[in-house]
């Protein structure tokens, strides 16, 4: 037997069920509006069922203001405080209220299930689909069967995927206990198109164990049909489990590959091993940070693209300390690569001294625009993040540009004239000194880009490029010293080696794995992937 506040929250419900088809009508009059304000109890109810049963979406701001305490009363009429400003809740006008002359209105306990109730109703019909999926997910632990008129409501108009499912599934957890055949036949159906552990637990729960056992299904067609519908929601979160995995590892992958594109250039065309290179990533991401800075003080309507302007802002920044770098530290010590090692990882622990000094020791915050925000649902308990999926995008583009510059350019054609014979270059007129700092230059603008793009989805810190370098070296020496394609397959290959065993190995000792078996897999094969091309292969 159901409790007064259950029962007044069923009628309530039952009452928005009946009226929300009534599409156009005001959100609130003066007469309701001055019942939820200054009534009793039971007229603040009767107020509040009135409100959804004669409005619609409209209506949220003022029932919400009353569950948050937000409603009062001052000088004699009904405002609403948004934003630290009184307003009138009927017109949204601003209202001048002397302070402390206002009284907020109060309300019990049965009235705040109530409205708490109300306001999810109501939010199933908001305009914004993750309003309404909060509101699904609010019902999910609250609803009763009174609802399911409101529910095949939404079912019939809602277009958002993950939204349905939600509603799916409160359909569903709803029906199962009926005891109407029919009824549970459908909730099984229901259940089963909305794959979730969720689902499943309720299945399994309602399934119990064998026929006659309390609380255990007794039609043997009900059971059969909750076998079947558990086996496919198992098939369905496997599918989506491994769907998840390839995207996880194209994910990391790309990101590897960002941070690897730039030293693929400058160890594996110029044979220099410059331990600076993750600094450089790092500079590419405080680069993005100055950027953002500057639009969110100057320029805050224009916020969502300050990426486009952060990309290349990050490139001449990392690319400018790269050819102070070959001009002051590298240029001297081409051909012989261990003071080269100790030269540039000098310059690295400069780099992170100069950002502590200018920044702080502590990370900074660099936020994604809105578009990068959320994600996509391409099947039930599987959404793709839009970070992610930019980055990868961004990987796929950065690769397309180094290919075209340098198989496709003049100053492709001198890089690879002069990582292939430097003698010969010289002896036809090319300025290799010239060649070594645009390249190593370009080399070092790339990390920046990978920089960039590290900043949208992890700290910006001065230790930023400290937990890449080493991953940027397994890249390139897997792929093949100089080889562009190996550089991709490797950094693809390795991020997808990395998410497969994470489940089972832990992050810690699948790194170590990649490792050990890129170790063994150069002892068979040194030249990598591809074999090597440019001034390292000619001193091999």
């Amino acid at each position: 037997m159901r409790s007064a506040p259950q029962a007044g929250s069923l009628a309530l419900v039952a009452a928005a069920a009946a009226c929300l088809s009534a599409r156009g009508a005001s959100a609130l009059d003066a007469a309701a509006l001055e019942k939820l304000a200054s009534g009793n109890a039971s007229a603040r109810l009767t107020a509040v069922q009135e409100a959804v049963a004669s409005a619609d979406v409209a209506s949220l701001p003022v029932l919400r203001a009353l569950l948050e305490g937000r409603l009062a009363i001052a000088a004699g009429r009904t405002v609403v405080e948004e934003d630290g400003a009184w307003r009138d809740p009927l017109t949204r006008q601003p209202v001048r209220v002397p302070p402390g002359d206002e009284e907020k209105v109060s309300i019990n306990n049965r009235l705040r299930r109530t409205l708490e109730r109300a306001i999810a109703a109501l939010g199933l019909f908001a305009p914004a689909a993750t309003d309404r999926l909060r509101a699904a997910r609010t019902l999910q632990e609250s609803a009763d069967e009174d609802l399911l008129p409101v529910l095949d409501r939404v079912l019939s108009q809602e277009k958002d995927a993950q939204v349905r499912d939600a509603v799916r599934s409160i359909q569903g957890a709803l029906l199962l206990g009926s005891s109407d055949r029919d009824k549970r036949l459908a909730a099984v159906d229901a259940l089963r198109h909305a794959p979730s552990t969720r689902s499943k637990r309720l299945l399994l729960e309602r399934l119990g164990g064998a026929v006659g056992d309390p609380g255990a299904e007794p039609d043997p067609a009900v059971r059969e049909a909750i076998h079947r519908a558990v086996n496919d929601i198992d098939g369905s979160l496997r599918l989506a489990e491994m769907v998840g995995w390839v995207f996880g590892g194209l994910s990391l992958g790309s990101v590897l590959l960002l941070a690897a594109l730039g030293l693929a250039i400058t160890f594996g065309l110029m044979g220099v091993i410059n331990m600076a290179h993750g600094e450089l990533l790092m500079i590419g991401a405080y680069a993005t940070y100055l950027v953002q800075s500057f639009f969110r003080a100057h320029l805050p309507g224009a916020f969502d693209w300050y990426i486009a302007a952060a990309a290349p802002a990050a490139f001449l920044a990392a690319g400018l300390v790269g050819l102070v770098l070959e001009v002051t530290v590298v240029r001297a010590l081409y051909g012989r690569p261990l003071e080269t090692l100790l030269a540039t990882w000098g310059a690295s622990l400069l780099l992170i001294q100069a950002v502590r000094s200018a920044f702080g020791a502590q990370n900074v915050e660099v936020a994604n625009p809105s578009w990068m925000s959320g994600g996509v649902t391409i099947m039930s308990g599987l959404v793709l993040p839009y970070n992610r999926i930019a980055i990868i995008a961004f990987a796929m583009l950065v690769v397309l540009v180094v290919w075209l510059l340098l198989e496709r350019t003049r100053l492709g054609l001198l890089v690879r004239a002069v990582m292939q014979n430097r003698g010969m270059a010289a002896g036809l007129g090319v300025a290799t000194p010239w060649v070594d700092m645009l390249t190593f230059a370009l080399g070092a603008g790339i990390a920046g880009l990978g920089g960039c793009a590290l900043s949208q989805i992890g700290n910006v810190g001065p230790e930023l490029g400290q937990g890449f370098i080493v991953d940027s070296f397994m890249v390139v020496v897997l792929g093949g010293v100089g080889q562009l394609a190996g550089t991709v397959l490797a950094a693809i290959g390795l991020g997808q080696v990395n998410k497969l065993l994470e489940p089972f190995a832990g992050a810690v000792l699948a790194k170590i794995a990649v490792l050990a078996f890129i170790i063994l897999f150069i002892q068979r094969r040194p030249q990598g992937l591809f074999a090597p091309r440019g001034r390292a292969a000619e001193e091999a």
